[in-house]
């Protein structure tokens, strides 16, 4: 049962039959339809003997961490995996070694389960939705569809930090705009992994921009202190704590990380091969090529003008969800990898995209149903890995036109993310020309209220 239907069965002119336990008691159907369907996941899994390999690099980087080794030295599992996150990520893995190796799964499974279902509930707050319904029977049902997402499954199957990063990031885009401590969420997200920085970059640019916005209106010094640049500042401070930090308990690994580690992209792993869903990647197939060289840096830059711009946008006329998703998919395509399981953005994604096209009626809602369907497909459809793919063998590098297309769903899910949001704008009016002010919908109160136009 969808969300649509679950919104529609609330309500009290419906049909009759909609009104039985499902109406009286829809938490508790929700709840009941995720645990199957996590149960079900879970058996899955199990059956597929799954090895959660990136847990045990968690793992193997929290032993070294602990007894005092170099963190950029150490390889993990049989695969010989390196570590490649920042010091104050090695600091909170050391917990996975006070636990034996199956307990340490299980624990690890359920906090990602859980973690879903937080990822789900903030994107609902994001959106503002539901609006006839509670939003944990909302989450719960969707959280019982969008498990079997690939980047999700991907994410529970190598035991990866992907949903506690995106949850941390959402929890502070939902808070309201006079909590002076959001920023946080973003700031110790970086400080696990670099990526989620760039939220804290497209939060400083759009304050910028409206103060500029607010000096020329004649507000005067003041009008130049907005929540944005606040929450930037935040972040950025935040960030800096958790370096401060990993500086000053593992000093040679920080001092390595930022003077060497940062700057070598493909440490990581090799650019071309299909799990990597980035730009980089996307390029490198499609020019039969390890390196794409002056290529990838020109998309990259441009992507980033282009991401940011739109996001800024979106954000300076209230539609908080819509900059988000823009800002997050701007960071997956210009990071130098990003594996398919860095895109679990695609479940706040696809709930905008769901919710967009509840807002809409007629033929328009049949477009945003269709719309959201095929993005549906495309996360769901696992289709990047029915091209050749074998680690160290090379064959993405000599893919035809349709395997390219197969094998760069979610970067060209993102480039159309781009071209839906500059559509969507330019459609409403610029920042600061028609719609600006009091056309978007804006999510409820407790769903941390965009920032008004005078702010």
């Amino acid at each position: 049962m969808t969300t649509l239907e679950l919104e529609q069965s609330t309500d009290p002119g419906g049909p009759g039959p909609r009104k039985g336990f499902l109406h009286r008691h829809p938490t508790l159907s929700a709840a009941v339809g995720c645990a199957l369907s996590f149960a079900v996941f879970w058996v899955v899994q199990r059956l597929a003997h799954v090895t959660m390999i990136d847990l045990m690099v968690y793992r193997a980087e929290g032993w070294t961490a602990r007894n005092g080794g170099s963190l950029y030295d150490m390889v993990a599992t049989s695969a010989h995996l390196p570590n490649t996150y920042p010091p104050f990520a090695a600091l909170l893995f050391t917990p996975l070694t006070l636990v034996d190796v199956p307990t340490m799964r299980t624990l690890a499974t359920l906090g990602n389960l859980l973690l879903l279902v937080a990822v789900v509930h903030l994107s609902l707050r994001l959106v503002g939705r539901p609006r006839r319904m509670p939003r944990p029977a909302a989450a719960l049902a969707l959280s019982a569809l969008l498990i079997w997402c690939e980047p999700v499954w991907t994410t529970l199957r190598y035991g990866q930090i992907n949903l506690l990063l995106a949850a941390l990031v959402l929890w502070d885009l939902t808070r309201k705009d006079t909590n002076r401590w959001a920023g946080i969420g973003i700031g110790i997200a970086a400080g696990i992994k670099l990526t989620p920085a760039l939220f804290a970059v497209f939060l400083a640019v759009a304050g910028t921009v409206r103060a500029v916005q607010q000096l020329r209106s004649g507000a005067g010094v003041r009008g130049i202190r907005n929540p944005w640049l606040r929450q930037a500042a935040v972040a950025t401070a935040t960030f800096l704590a958790t370096a401060l930090l990993s500086a000053l308990a593992l000093p040679r690994d920080a001092q390595r990380f930022w003077t060497e580690t940062v700057f070598a992209a493909d440490r990581v792993g090799e650019v071309e091969i299909t799990a990597n869903q980035s730009l980089r990647g996307a390029l490198a197939r499609l020019l039969h090529t390890h390196d794409p060289g002056s290529a990838w840096l020109v998309a990259a830059v441009l992507a980033t003008a282009l991401g940011l711009t739109l996001a800024v946008w979106a954000l300076l006329r209230g539609d908080r969800a819509w900059a988000a998703v823009t800002c997050a998919a701007t960071a997956l395509l210009v990071s130098p990898i990003s594996w398919s399981h860095h895109w679990v953005w695609c479940v706040p994604m696809l709930i905008l995209a769901g919710s967009e096209a509840l807002h809409r009626t007629g033929g328009s809602a049949r477009r945003g149903w269709a719309a959201t369907a095929i993005l549906a497909l495309l996360f769901s459809s696992y289709a990047l890995w029915w091209v050749p793919h074998r680690w160290h063998h090379h064959e993405e590098l000599h893919q035809n036109t349709l395997q390219l297309l197969l094998s760069d769903v979610y970067p060209l899910a993102g480039l159309a993310l781009f071209g839906a949001a500059a559509l969507r704008l330019w459609r409403r009016g610029g920042p600061g020309g028609r719609g600006a002010r009091g056309h978007g919908r804006r999510p409820s109160d407790d769903a941390g209220a965009p920032v008004s136009s005078k702010a």
